[in-house]
């Protein structure tokens, strides 16, 4: 339960950040994440967005994965 409040969480903040309410908080402690964990949660995703944004900006092209 509380991978899937995580995740979704993530989604949510990803996709339609300014629909994140006080609601989606209380779900991330209903999971059983304190405030550390909510905070690692939104940094880590707010980083992965960030990172991405820089990587378009640049036109940085992903590497063939078989080498």
């Amino acid at each position: 339960a509380a991978a899937r409040a995580m995740l979704d969480y993530a989604a949510k903040l990803t996709q339609t950040p300014g629909e994140i309410t006080g609601q989606d908080v209380l779900a991330l402690r209903d999971a059983g994440f304190d405030d550390r964990g909510i905070h690692d949660i939104c940094a880590v995703t707010a980083y992965f967005a960030f990172v991405n944004r820089i990587a378009d900006g640049l036109g940085v092209e992903l590497e063939d994965s078989e080498g």
